[in-house]
């Protein structure tokens, strides 16, 4: 039995879709009761609760051959640190209380750094914590920035014409289709062919500049005048906070642009093994385009 953390989410629900094709015997665990209700049948199983309660996790832990991990996104926290903190800790006690053996964590790049990359400081301090557990074999998925992100500019474009972030529009960065790193963590899910404590990098298909993706998108919404705008720092903030993030987490996403525009945040070189085959093309026609369309028909 697989236990699936966020199975409501943008990459959680993704494998539990995967794993329940598999035919593999399925626990989702998310807040939204109504949402988890529709997904129950034969192989899959629901408990809805709130992650911050260890007792509650330690039971949808129990006699799971594997765990998918994540800190589950808060964008209205006061204070999301603290917030990743006390969520972290939550699910390590239940993972340590159910004696789970296998977890494989969704973390990020940038997560070897200790400060100054904005929420990923939340998912460094997770791994370190997973990695403390005695006897647990613990996969840290580091992937890119997920395409799905650009989502966010389709208000943008609507009112602006343009898209825009605190991002250099000449910074290239590995850009990753959620759907990839599902497949990648399902597949370690069943397999379980890992030990100790490790790090995976996922990458992409290839390096993208917001001014590159900016094209492609502008291209595929038939808007081939689409420019990039790279917004001020106190802008962006005013501009997430309009968006409906709170102040902190808007304050954290500028400190994590922050840190891709000064190159602080590495990751491995490209290989074939850590490369993903969606490219930025095909989640536009898949993805971008699809909303896109229906939010202009709105």
């Amino acid at each position: 039995m697989i236990t699936i953390l966020g199975a409501t989410g943008n990459v959680g629900g993704k494998i539990a879709d995967i794993l329940v094709k598999k035919g593999e015997h399925v626990r989702l665990v998310a807040r939204a009761a109504n949402r988890l209700r529709q997904r129950v049948s034969k192989n899959v199983e629901a408990f809805a609760g709130d992650a911050l309660n260890a007792e509650f996790l330690a039971k949808a832990f129990k006699d799971a051959d594997a765990v998918f991990t994540l800190i589950p996104p808060k964008p209205k926290a006061d204070r999301f640190t603290d917030y990743a903190d006390k969520m972290g800790q939550s699910i390590a006690c239940a993972l340590e209380s159910a004696k789970v053996k296998h977890v494989v964590n969704l973390s990020s790049v940038g997560a070897d750094l200790a400060a100054g990359t904005g929420p990923i400081v939340g998912l460094h301090n997770q791994e370190e914590r997973l990695n403390k557990i005695k006897g647990l074999n613990v996969l840290h998925l580091r992937p890119g920035t997920f395409m799905e992100n650009l989502l966010m500019n389709v208000d943008l474009i609507r009112a602006k014409g343009v898209i825009g972030s605190p991002i250099r529009g000449d910074t290239r960065f590995p850009l990753i289709a959620t759907k990839d790193i599902a497949a990648f963590a399902a597949d370690c899910l069943v397999k379980k062919d890992f030990t100790g404590s490790s790090v995976r990098y996922l990458l992409g298909q290839r390096d993208l500049s917001m001014i590159e993706a900016t094209e492609i998108a502008g291209w595929k919404i038939n808007e081939p005048g689409l420019v990039y705008v790279m917004f001020p720092s106190d802008e962006a903030v005013k501009g997430f906070i309009a968006g409906g993030l709170s102040p902190d987490v808007s304050r954290l996403y500028v400190e994590m642009s922050s840190a891709f525009n000064e190159g602080r945040i590495k990751y491995e070189p490209r290989s074939p093994k850590n490369t993903t085959p969606t490219s930025f093309e095909e989640f536009c026609d898949e993805v971008f385009v699809p909303a896109f369309t229906q939010k202009k028909a709105a």
